[in-house]
């Protein structure tokens, strides 16, 4: 089994027509994937409706067409920011209450065609809910054997730490990868406490029964498109240097930058599980090879003392 890689399904009943998403879900169960991510909210802005389930019923189809393959993967789904008003996110996300966490989760194994997942997240925090309200609601979930575990997802550390051991988080979710933005900025594709930064590196490297997963860990193609030049917070010194070391190793290894990026990732402490989000056959049997690259302790340190 391949369990250092999650299948991110963001797309999968919207961009990503039921034909292709189930041949690039077919081709991750044969190679050994075993973790499929995906959330309620998915994916409400690529819908006409404006709300979001497109994703999870798009599983549920697959799940019911694969006889047996529901004991093969594991299912993990997030709640929390599904818009209860069409085109008034985020001001109308869900949130995290109680009735929430219930109802998020019901529709969720509906739509999935399933009794449990595995890993259930907090999508982003909810100011206007207790934190321990929300925990205890997953507790209840777990304690029913309708979650596995849970975990949370564009956490602030503080809340992350209150939130931790006994009946509470066990993995965190939050945007990795190689290259490091400019001081002062974050990355623009993560919510305001998304971005995995020294601080949450040095919780986890503390805390290691706390798993990380890195959501958008490739950048959406931009280590290998020329069509798709890195955003401006990445336009400093450091992502030269650190770009000249990604090919330097790319090229002893016969890879790409790409591969390294996922092997710098799942080889790393914390080790990272990263989530691709792919839309070809290509694509999946690149990221495939990039977890199964390993870099060697000097490798490694070429990429991590670079920038």
């Amino acid at each position: 089994m391949m369990e250092n890689l999650a299948l991110g399904a963001m797309l999968f009943g919207t961009a990503q027509d039921e034909r292709r998403s189930f041949e690039l879900l077919d081709r991750f169960v044969d190679a050994g994937g075993v973790w499929i991510d995906t959330a309620n909210c998915y994916a409400f802005w690529d819908d006409p409706t404006g709300f979001g389930g497109q994703s999870e019923t798009l599983l549920g189809r697959w799940l019911a067409s694969r006889p047996g393959v529901r004991d093969r993967v594991r299912i993990s789904t997030k709640v929390g920011c599904e818009p209860t008003v069409a085109g008034r996110f985020p001001e109308t996300a869900e949130g995290l209450s109680a009735g929430a966490v219930k109802s998020g989760i019901e529709g969720s194994l509906r739509r999935l065609g399933t009794d449990h997942v595995e890993l259930y997240w907090a999508h982003k925090p909810d100011p206007a809910t207790p934190l321990e309200e929300t925990v205890a609601a997953f507790d209840e979930l777990v304690s029913a054997g309708t979650v596995g575990r849970f975990g949370c997802s564009n956490y602030p550390v503080w809340q992350i730490a209150r939130a931790h051991g006994g009946a509470g988080f066990t993995a965190v979710q939050q945007h990795h990868t190689y290259l490091q933005p400019r001081p002062a900025t974050r990355p623009t594709v993560v919510h305001r406490f998304g971005a995995v930064t020294d601080e949450v590196l040095h919780y986890l490297e503390h805390h290691p029964d706390m798993a990380l997963w890195a959501y958008t860990p490739l950048l959406s193609g931009r280590y290998t498109r020329a069509d798709k030049p890195l955003p401006a917070e990445y336009d400093h010194p450091g992502t030269a240097r650190r770009l000249v070391v990604l090919d330097e190793i790319a090229a002893k290894t016969g890879t790409n930058r790409n591969r390294v990026v996922l092997a710098w990732l799942t080889g790393g402490n914390p080790a990272a599980t990263p989530i691709v989000g792919v839309s070809t056959v290509e694509q999946l049997d690149e990221a495939v090879a990039g977890v199964s690259l390993e870099l060697t302790a000097d490798q490694r340190e070429r990429l991590d003392s670079a920038g």
